[in-house]
């Protein structure tokens, strides 16, 4: 054989850059990986990002507070 039992070390060397480039990928980027779960917001969540965005009044965000 060509390699008489050892790797080939050229494309054993590709292969650690594969791997490392993927794993830096999935644990470094800062952007949503897709698949990647998260935490869905709770309706108090949403209930609250409607009205400090002024979607609702003062009364109808306590009237929908008080029925969760």
């Amino acid at each position: 054989m060509f390699y008489d039992g050892y790797h080939v070390w050229g494309m054993h060397l590709v292969w650690w850059f594969v791997w490392i480039i993927l794993l830096f990928w999935i644990f470094a980027t800062p952007y949503d990986v897709p698949g990647q779960r998260k935490k869905k917001d709770s309706p108090l969540d949403i209930l609250q990002k409607r009205f400090a965005s002024g979607q609702i009044t003062n009364e109808e965000y306590q009237e929908k507070k008080k029925m969760l």
